[in-house]
């Protein structure tokens, strides 16, 4: 299984001086101050992208991991090489973590084709670094494993347990209804992130780990180990050895990476209850495969699959308990009968073959359940399409009340997510009945920021009011939970039809039937779009090479020079 093995060593790759044998005598001259014997140089050598940084806390931990990478590697013959990469720390950037995805992904994937390294290790973790490395790794198809830096402990507040986020939305909810005051919130903001990892409920961040360990990029158990723990550092360990493996194999993304491992990878997210932003990551991440990935996909697979996992916020667990109950390789156990088993993995074996000895769920536990006992329904994940979003938009049926599935009202429209400001307005004409409208909060216009979970008007909240109906061409946190309909395609700013609705026009939400319409009638809607001005786009920089090529969010919102595939023209 692979392709033939290449090591090259500290020569792959050479600088171009016009005279190979110089280049080789300089790199080796100057790499002969750091103390490497000429026998270490010449592989294999594996490189280990170091995306630590001061404005990313979730990888605290990764200095101590990457000395456990190291171990391994050296362990198993090869030659460490460490490298720094972008890193995205999630609450730090602005305007938006995902505006810098596909920055990172080309990045990372520059930086492996131009540095000598014959695999690399790719450490990551906050939401978008794990979707970012994973694009990299693909189009750069060298041998590649993936390491997420682990979910953090939770923690306490007046003995109830805490974990970021979902309970940090949970708890601002509180506040802005006026059940915590000043002092008390503070209270809980020091307990929601007790230690250094990523949120430690079924956010986005767990979420990709548990699909970067599906696809098979990353080694079995590699998803759920705490970021402090020992667990997780053997996993470190393991990571590095099977770099060095994947080198002599010549086992790269290429080799393994089938629709059926895509397909895979669907099922799982479905039955974790996973964040709706894996669906606008996977799409990317797809489409750099040369897979073709539709939403239809997502819906379908998903409709097969009963939600498993009893993690917040489609639950009421954390990590800590999933990692405990058997991690991933358990839950593969439980969705045997639904998986594709000869999907391969980078150590070299078939899905099957890499859960043939594990146990299923233990009766002691109650987080992974079985197929015969699940947590909740099929369709944790649902695809919506109709006159407001022609080429799609998604839910996460699994973190709402349910009441809300069917609905109809009016619309209250802001413009972009620097106007929610406006439902706070106590003179605001708003009922639990309307439905919020955020335009222009999708790729083109503002990079898809986390704006969609829209906040609850803030007389509504003070009066108990917890979930409405919330529409937007943004994405939410998979942290958060709500009746909140997200990536709607075409987005606003392209002239979609959610550009268009007005305040007062009727929005009717049928999730069992998959409909979202606008109901307009088409001669207003025409008198509309002639009138319809885009937003102007950013004057320069990344911003402004982003919004002239990024992708529409149906397709995985990467750059259609990256991506992989041919490039679809919307919707009308």
């Amino acid at each position: 299984m692979g392709d033939e093995p290449n090591i090259q060593g500290i020569d792959r790759g050479l600088t171009s001086y016009g005279d190979p044998g110089f280049s080789s005598y300089l790199r080796r001259a100057s790499i002969a101050s750091s103390g490497y014997r000429a026998e270490e140089l010449d592989g294999p050598l594996i490189g280990i992208a170091d995306t630590s940084s001061d404005y990313n806390a979730c990888h605290k931990q990764v200095p101590e991991i990457i000395e456990a990478v190291k171990r391994g590697v050296l362990a198993a013959g090869g030659t460490p090489m460490v490298f720094p990469s972008m890193s995205l720390g999630e609450p730090y950037l602005n305007p938006t973590a995902m505006l810098f995805r596909n920055l990172m992904a080309m990045e990372t994937e520059e930086l492996i084709r131009a540095q000598p390294m014959d695999a690399v290790v790719l450490i990551g973790g906050c939401d978008k670094t794990l979707p970012a490395q994973l694009m990299a790794a693909i189009s750069a198809d060298r041998p590649a494993v993936l390491l997420p830096v682990g979910s953090m402990i939770t923690g306490s507040w007046r003995g109830e347990r805490l974990g970021a986020c979902t309970d940090c939305r949970r708890m601002w909810g509180k506040h802005r209804s006026g059940e915590l005051d000043e002092e008390e919130i503070c209270d809980v903001r020091d307990q929601l992130v007790p230690t250094p990892g990523t949120c430690m409920v079924m956010g986005t961040a767990s979420t990709m780990a548990c699909i970067t360990e599906v696809l098979g990029m990353g080694v079995v158990g590699s998803a759920s180990p705490q970021s402090v723990t020992g667990d997780r550092g053997r996993v470190a360990v393991e990571t590095g050895r099977r770099a060095v493996q994947a080198a002599h194999d010549g086992r790269r993304p290429s080799s393994f990476l089938t629709r059926a491992s895509f397909e895979n990878a669907i099922r799982v997210l479905a039955a974790i209850g996973g964040s709706t932003n894996a669906i606008v990551h996977l799409l990317a991440v797809a489409r750099r495969a040369g897979v073709d990935l539709q939403l239809t996909d997502f819906s379908r697979l998903a409709a097969e699959v009963p939600l498993l996992v009893d993690c917040k916020p489609a639950g009421v667990g954390y990590m800590e308990d999933f990692h405990r109950a058997g991690g991933l390789p358990t839950l593969l156990k439980v969705l045997e009968p639904l998986l594709d088993l000869d999907a391969g993995r980078i150590e070299g074996v078939t899905v099957g073959e890499s859960i043939a000895d594990v146990a299923p769920p233990q009766d002691w536990q109650t987080t992974i359940r079985t197929l015969e006992d699940p947590l909740g329904p099929k369709g944790t994940l649902a695809v919506l399409r109709g006159s407001l979003a022609p080429d799609g938009a998604v839910i996460k049926p699994a973190a709402t009340s349910g009441e809300l599935l069917t609905h109809r009202g009016p619309a209250i429209v802001v413009d972009g997510p620097h106007d929610t400001g406006k439902l706070d307005d106590p003179s605001l004409d708003v009922t639990v009945d309307h439905v919020l409208v955020m335009k222009n909060g999708g790729p083109i216009a503002a990079g898809m920021p986390e704006a969609g979970y829209i906040p609850i008007p803030r007389k509504l909240a003070q009066q108990g009011v917890t979930d409405m109906v919330r529409i937007s061409d943004a994405r939410m946190s998979g942290t958060a939970y709500g009746t909140v309909i997200l990536h709607v395609s075409p987005e606003s700013a392209s002239g979609g039809p959610l550009g268009l609705v007005r305040d007062g026009d009727i929005v009717e939400l049928d999730v069992p039937n998959g409909r979202l319409d606008l109901l307009v009638d088409e001669e207003e809607l025409a008198r509309r779009r002639a009138e319809f001005v885009p937003p102007p786009l950013p004057e320069r920089g990344w911003a402004r090479l982003y919004a002239e090529h990024v992708e529409p969010a149906h397709l995985g919102a990467d750059l259609d020079f990256l991506s992989g595939m041919p490039r679809t023209e919307p919707s009308a």
